[in-house]
């Protein structure tokens, strides 16, 4: 009596993989994936290649808002040499993980400088 009530029941995991859950399920992770992580992937590697390629005079923009000119950059290095200020030649070193965005001098003119 009690193999046949066992034997009878639901089918268990085959429902759940061949049931009417698994394709809203499939669908949802895919959609997540297309609209979460496939764009951040792209976006990270994107910014890498960029690091990566920093070279000196390139004006760059610090994670901190520092404003800077790359005057040392070893390529493998994970860290440049930028100069902050023009007129007594301030310079810090910050590691490439730490710049935001990389742009030409134009970029670098119009956010307006210290002192005008």
């Amino acid at each position: 009596m009690l193999l046949a009530q066992a034997g009878g029941g639901g089918g268990g995991i085959s429902d759940f993989f061949g049931g009417s859950m698994m394709l809203p399920l499939m669908a949802t992770l895919l959609v997540m994936y297309l609209l979460l992580m496939r764009p951040e992937q792209k976006k990270r590697k994107e910014m890498e290649k960029l690091l990566s390629a920093i070279k000196k005079n390139d004006h760059v923009v610090t994670i901190g808002g520092i404003f800077g000119t790359v005057v040392l950059a070893n390529p493998g290095s994970e860290s440049v040499v930028i100069r902050v200020d023009d007129t007594n030649g301030t310079k810090i070193k910050v590691l490439r993980s730490a710049i935001s965005r990389v742009g030409g001098e134009e970029a670098a003119e119009g956010e307006g400088k210290v002192g005008e």
